[in-house]
This record gives structure tokens, sequence and C-alpha cells, in this order.
């Protein structure tokens, strides 16, 4: 019921597949020897390509096995020419395998080329987006103060309509005490009106309360009746209930004089 656990699983330790030692015998090429050079993953386990390479060994261990013996003139032409032809049989095959890798790397050349240019596409349009935000921002910040100077203007505008012939006015005394922003409540420093200077203008000043005499004088006429308070102390509390025993309030207040005392 219980679970042990090594130091090393077995994923961890195991390494690439177990090739045990072979000895071969004179006069004799096994086949397999020929895919001596692949190991565990470069090339095992075989997939097409590998098959492919297998056919061609057979193929050309097969060839080899047909070459004409030279023992002749006439079989050493027909050789050269059977190796000549298997050399260019070669030759193509190559050449179709540099085509296959080449298409491979220009595929892959053009996924890079495509993917940095979808990243340079967003990287643009970020940019362009944040531009695009910042004028925006700056054009309904000018069309704000071209909205307030306009107000401005239509307000000098309407005051100015007001005396299109420039005549002098008689002054309204009811007018302006009837308009709270005019001179009257509220005059201009350039009209030479200073409210700091007469800041102790509105403070209340009275005989009564700035004077000791005054003083005297107002406590002299307040009644005794405000001076002289008369309190009543308030009448105690029963305590005692009806069969005489004694309440719990009562209990607590003596508790409370006693902590007083």
């Amino acid at each position: 019921t219980l679970g042990t656990q090594t130091d090393y699983r077995d994923g961890e330790a195991q390494t690439d597949p177990y090739s045990p030692e072979y000895i071969v015998h004179s006069g004799s090429v096994p086949e397999i020897l020929t895919l001596a050079t692949l190991t565990w993953g470069r090339g095992l386990p075989a997939g097409q390509a590998e098959m492919e390479i297998i056919d061609r060994i057979r193929e050309k261990r097969a060839w080899e096995a047909a070459l004409p013996p030279m023992d002749s003139p006439s079989n050493i032409a027909k050789r050269l020419k059977m190796m000549e032809a298997m050399e260019r049989k070669e030759w193509a095959y190559r050449e179709e395998e540099i085509d296959k890798l080449q298409k491979i790397q220009l595929e892959v050349f053009k996924k890079l080329l495509q993917r940095r240019e979808e990243n340079q596409n967003e990287l643009d349009a970020m940019r362009l987006y944040n531009q695009w935000q910042n004028h925006q921002k700056a054009k309904e910040e000018k069309i704000r103060k071209i909205q307030r100077d306009c107000a401005l203007m239509l307000r000098k505008l309407i005051a100015k309509s007001k005396n299109l012939m420039g005549k002098l006015e008689r002054r309204d005394i009811i007018k302006e005490y009837n308009d709270f922003s005019s001179q009257t409540y509220a005059p201009l420093s350039r009209t030479g009106f200073f409210p700091d200077n007469n800041s102790d203008y509105y403070a209340v000043k009275n005989f009564y309360l700035n004077t000791f005499a005054g003083l005297c004088e107002l406590e002299k006429s307040v009644p005794d009746a405000i001076s002289q308070l008369k309190i009543k102390a308030p009448k105690p509390k029963c305590t005692i209930t009806k069969t005489g025993y004694i309440k719990k309030s009562g209990r607590l207040d003596a508790v409370l004089a006693q902590v007083h005392q």
C-alpha cells in the first residue's frame, strides 16, 4: 500500500537503445550494417526519407553485383559506360535533393519574413494609433480653447452691441443695486478699490464688548435669575421594594458612592 520514489526515474536514466556487439564472418556483408550510421533520433525510427535511402543502397548493391568483370576490353568499356550512367544518375539525385532542401529553406525564410512583417505591421499600427490619439487630444484641446475664446468674444460683442453709438449713459443707481455683479457690490481693483486694506471694516465694534465700562454696565443689566442659578437636587429614587429588599440599582448606587469617596 506504500509507494516509493527513487532518486532517478526510468525516463531520466534511459539512454539510447542498446546496440549489442557483433562479429562479421569473413566473406559476408550483412545488409543491416548499412544502417550503422543511423542512431536513435537521427534516422531511427526510420521514416519515408530513410526508406528511400535504404532502397537506393539496395539498388546500388544490385548494380555493383551486375557490373561485368574486367577481363576483356569490351567488358571494360561496358563497365565504364555503366559507371558513367550511374554517376549521372547520382548527380541528378543529388541535384534533386539540393532543390528540395532549397525549397524547404525558402519556405522557412518566407515564414520568417512573413512573421517579421506581421510584427512590424503590429508595431506600426500601434505607433500610428498612439500618434492618432495624441493628435485627437491636441485637436480636442484646441477646439475647447476656440470655444472658450468664441464665448468670450460673443459676450464682448453682446456687451458692445448694447451701446453701438458709444453714447454716455446716466448712472442708474437702482440698476446697480439690483445687479449683484455691479461695482456697488463687487468693485474692481483697477478702479482703486482694495478690499484687503479695509479688512476690519466689517468687524463688529460694540461699546459693551470692547470696553471694561461697557462690560460692567452689561453685567448690571443682567437680572439675578440668570447669574444666580438655583438647582434643586433630585429626590432619591426608591431603592427598597415593598418586601424590604434593596434593588440591584440601589446596590450599584451604594457601590458607586463608596468608590467616589
